[in-house]
């Protein structure tokens, strides 16, 4: 029964990863195992999502993005620029720390924020916002999310031709998400002060693990070679914050290798192939966003990018479709759960919120995507 109980609560608490690897165990079957799994599996996303998770956790740990929120909003202000700041902070955070940390560090205090001025009943259109800003600013950047920096360095893309293509999309979100933070950013003036005042803790930690980003951007950008870089970010670690190593995310690691593995077996099936194809060569855009809100972006990303060579379609399908359904982007139910589980939350409304933005989100960044697609 208690084997039973754990097997169920990891179900709940990995579902992608437990589906990544029924489907890669599924797909040997059909392609048994051999040495040509091993190529399969990108070392080289493995290596920088690995130090960059390690990193960024350093930076989580120092405090340095509760600070940076603390100073935006001590003082007296309107509440509508109260809402802008809290929905935008996870935007331009998460094209550098991803948009699962931006959430995990932006919706609690903006549920903190928002409880402490008394004003509870923006909590769901704020949260709901932030979710969608954290999704589409994460587009911005290789780094802002795992899909971005798989397909980066699976086509071996320029960061010209990178933000020839997001670049304007971001833009378009970012004006979209500015006026709608304003317009049910509520009304009035509020005065904000926290009891207790965020620092950074340990500022030669801090520079450490700032050098230690500015390598892994440099390994994204393939100046440094990643198994130097990962060398380095282990060393250092080991040396100065070893419990980093602990944090970093090991089942999306897993995940990944999952679905490199059910993707290569895919490809290895001429007529699942062939159907999968035929899809892509329709429209890999519409394609790719359609199996996002299905199995998420990232998955999606992975299995549709052995088998087209349309970069462009496939990389702003699976950003764009990273609106729309709560599974579109897993980092959209980290939002959904950290509301849930605050004071007098409403599950149906907040669904409402959550849909209706990330409807309006779709329908007026696909024709755009279509357009830069073409």
């Amino acid at each position: 029964m208690t084997s039973t109980h754990s097997l169920w609560q990891f179900l709940r608490r990995e579902p992608v990863l437990s589906i990544s690897f029924v489907c890669a165990l599924v797909s040997a079957f059909f392609v048994p195992p051999s040495a040509a799994y091993l190529d399969y599996i990108d070392l080289r996303v493995l290596c920088l999502l690995f130090c960059l998770m390690a990193v960024v956790a350093g930076l989580q740990e120092c405090g340095l993005f509760l600070v940076l929120a603390q100073r935006l909003l001590v003082g007296e202000r309107p509440v509508r620029l109260i809402s802008l700041t809290l929905i935008l902070l996870p935007f331009f955070c998460s094209m550098l720390v991803t948009n699962d940390v931006a959430l995990i560090t932006f919706v609690p205090f903006a549920i903190l924020v928002l409880e402490m001025v008394g004003r509870r009943d923006l909590l769901i259109p704020i949260i709901s916002l932030q979710t969608v800003a954290a999704n589409l600013g994460s587009m911005a950047t290789p780094v802002g999310n795992p899909q971005n920096l798989f397909l980066y360095a699976h086509f071996s893309l320029s960061m010209g031709d990178f933000l020839s293509l997001l670049l304007p999309l971001t833009l378009i979100s970012l004006v979209g998400l500015a006026a709608a933070g304003l317009y049910f950013g509520g009304k009035g003036w509020i005065s904000v002060s926290f009891p207790e005042q965020v620092r950074l803790t340990s500022p030669k930690h801090l520079a450490l693990y700032l050098v230690l980003f500015g390598l892994c951007l440099l390994s994204v950008c393939r100046i440094l070679p990643y198994g130097i870089l990962t060398v380095i970010v282990i060393v250092a670690l080991l040396l100065a914050r070893r419990q980093l190593l602990g944090q970093v995310d090991y089942m999306l690691l897993l995940t990944f290798v999952c679905f490199f593995i059910f993707s290569g077996n895919l490809g290895q099936m001429p007529a699942v192939r062939s159907a999968l194809g035929d899809l892509l060569a329709r429209s890999p855009l519409l394609c790719s966003a359609a199996a996002s809100q299905v199995i998420s972006n990232v998955p999606a990303a992975v299995l549709l990018s052995g088998l087209t060579e349309d970069w462009k379609g496939l990389l702003a399908g699976v950003d764009v479709g990273g609106l729309g359904t709560p599974v579109a982007s897993l980092a959209s139910l980290i939002s959904m759960k950290f509301y849930l589980r605050s004071r007098e939350a409403k599950p149906l409304p907040y669904f409402l919120w959550f849909t209706a933005a990330n409807v309006v989100g779709l329908l007026v960044l696909l024709p755009v995507a279509a357009r830069l697609v073409h």
